[in-house]
Formats: C-alpha cells, structure tokens, sequence
C-alpha cells in the first residue's frame, strides 16, 4: 500500500518506519520538499521511502497519517490539498496541546469539539478516523512495549464504520493491538484527546512514558 506520512518529528520517523518494516511504501511530507529530517529518515529507510511536500505525500498516499503538531495540523492538511485528501483515510494521531504557559500542557479545544472533528469539517471529503495518540509514539506501533507480558487498550473513532475497521485490521491489529474499543463517530475523539493532559501528568509523576491504558472489564 502507498501511505503518505504528514510530519517529520518522531511520530512520524516512528510511525514511517513501522509501516516500511510492514511492507508498505511511504513518502513523508512536510512544508519543504527538501526537509532535511525527512531526507535523513528517506537514508535510513532504503527503496520504499521517499519524501516530498505535504502535497506530494498527500498524492502519493492511500491512506494519509496526520503525524503533525495539533497546534499545526490544520495547516499542513490544508497545504497537503483537498482534492489530495478527497476520498482517503486520514488516521488522525494528533493532539491539541498548547503548552504556551508551560509544563504540562492544556487544550486548545475540548469537551464540545475536537481537533479530529474540525480536522474533518475542514475537510469533508476525507474519512478521518481518530486512533493512537493515547500513547507515547514507541508504544503506538509496538502495543508489547508499555509492559511485559500486557498489552494495553487501543480506542478509535470516526465517521465510518468501514474506516474504523480498515485502520484497526490493517495497522492497529499488526502493531499488537488486540484490544481494541471501537468509540463510534468522531465526537469520541473529543474523550480521547482529553486523555492527553492526564498522559502528561503521569508521565510528571513517574518519569517513565513507556505505558497504555487498559480497560478492566468485569463479569
């Protein structure tokens, strides 16, 4: 499958290189075609990788992963095209995290709306599914690594049903992710996000961001 990775942090390196080791090719975008990190990732990641604008990632890909900055996403989805995104699943990894008044952080958007939702109303045509920003990148596409033996729970949300399931079987399923809560439509993005602020405050706390969240269920 052709992927386009929107992003050249390390949640995109992360997630770039997880889907190239899964046999997908990937070209990561970003605001300069030349970008330097993703043409270093490109180096690390042999023939399957190539990298370009938001545009050209956006085109090339199938399936698009928002890997970018919440407080920038909009603006790199909106670089990366409509007609680029029409049609196409949009797995959505971001979080609206402001941190202008420090350590930890707030939202920029909460309880009434989300990043997922205005990410989807500005782009209409696109089939947003909302997945993975729940924990620290390592963890996204290696669900074994937060704990030993125990793997955590994985949530998901969007529009449509169909989309839901292609990204749970194609991509959370493959990184270990065996239980997986399917939340409905994109208003459960607005739960998921607001999981952040209590992610930051543990990892505060416990200085260690290598754990999931799991979901004990009773008889």
């Amino acid at each position: 499958m052709k992927i386009g990775v929107l992003g050249t942090g390390v949640v995109g390196n992360t997630i770039g290189s997880a889907l190239i080791r899964a046999g997908h090719e990937v070209r990561m975008g970003s605001r300069s075609a030349t970008n330097e990190k993703a043409a270093q990732w490109v180096a690390q990641n042999g023939s399957a990788a190539s990298q370009g604008s938001f545009a050209d990632a956006a085109a090339f890909g199938e399936v698009i992963f928002n890997c970018t900055k919440g407080e920038g996403s909009l603006e790199a989805l909106g670089q990366a095209g409509e007609n680029n995104l029409a049609g196409k699943v949009v797995v959505d990894i971001s979080n609206p995290l402001d941190f202008s008044k420090g350590m930890p952080p707030s939202l920029f958007v909460g309880n009434t709306d989300s990043l997922a939702e205005q990410i989807q109303k500005a782009f209409p045509q696109s089939r947003v599914v909302k997945t993975l920003n729940i924990v620290t990148t390592a963890v996204m596409v290696d669900a074994g690594l937060s704990a030993p033996g125990e793997k955590g729970t994985m949530f998901i949300s969007g529009n449509e049903e169909e989309a839901r399931q292609f990204v749970t079987e194609q991509f959370l399923k493959p990184w270990g992710w065996d239980d997986v809560i399917d939340l409905g439509d994109l208003t459960g993005a607005r739960a998921m996000e607001m999981i952040l602020p209590l992610w930051v405050r543990v990892y505060m706390q416990t200085q260690n961001p290598m754990f999931s969240w799991k979901i004990v269920r009773g008889k």
